[in-house]
């Protein structure tokens, strides 16, 4: 994965041979105060006509059509959309539309993009034979198991793993390891669940080959990325975005 700019826009890329995706930094848009600046996020309280204009700005930087980007209403769930073109039914352009309450989409045809919202949780992107997905991955969907769904759908080979809470801040309680015990996993109370370690588990357990993750804490980057448990719920979105490659990787 490597940093990549346009028009004050960064975001992190990576490649998934079929596919690509990228995971939007918090710069470069027109939001303001806690949600400074490119705010992708809609159920908040930050003025949505802000939040087109950052929602356009992010897909010109990455040469896609806003109208082509599905969203859905997330609800830490396991569900996912399949879509196809010509345009999917949950526009991004359009903030405050109804969405259906799924945490990830599947691509099957290049033309359209899915994208997740997050601002802790973790942003999981598939490529498989099959088409490419965005997955929403909080301990819930984790433990519930959204990413054996992702692979499923794509028989996903390629993952990358964006920026997400690090052990270094998270804490968890009983629930969250309860949630996991019959994984067999041993979670330490307290602070130190490393989400990402998890979802590379899983990964591997699903059959994917090859994984590619950042080691960025959302919550310890506050210039760069927004964080729910770092700014006490009263923060933006960043993004996750997937989408297939026109030229075949």
């Amino acid at each position: 994965m490597r940093w990549r700019e346009a028009d004050g826009i960064r975001w992190i890329e990576a490649d998934l041979g079929i596919g690509r995706a990228a995971f939007s930094a918090r710069t470069g848009g027109v939001s303001e105060g806690p949600f400074e600046s490119l705010n992708l996020g809609a159920h908040n309280d930050d003025d949505w006509g802000a939040v087109a204009e950052n929602r356009h700005r992010f897909a010109t930087a990455l040469d896609l059509e806003p109208e082509d980007v599905a969203i859905g209403h997330q609800v830490h769930g396991t569900d996912l959309a399949r879509h196809l073109p010509p345009r999917p039914e949950m526009p991004f352009v359009s903030p405050g539309a109804r969405t259906p309450e799924v945490d990830g989409h599947v691509i099957v045809e290049p033309g359209l993009a899915g994208l997740v919202f997050v601002a802790d949780c973790l942003p999981v992107a598939l490529s498989g034979p099959d088409g490419v997905a965005i997955l929403h991955c909080g301990w819930r969907g984790l433990a519930g198991g959204i990413v054996a769904n992702g692979v499923a759908f794509t028989g996903a080979t390629d993952a990358a793993i964006g920026p997400g809470i690090g052990p270094c801040c998270y804490e968890v309680g009983e629930d969250v390891l309860d949630a996991f015990a019959p994984f067999g996993w041993d979670l330490p109370p307290g602070r130190g669940m490393d989400l990402v370690a998890i979802a590379e588990q899983l990964l591997r357990e699903a059959g994917v080959a090859r994984i590619d993750a950042t080691d960025i804490c959302t919550s310890c980057e506050d210039g760069y990325f927004f964080s729910h448990r770092r700014d006490g719920g009263l923060t933006g979105r960043q993004a996750g975005l997937v989408w297939m490659d026109r030229q075949g990787g």
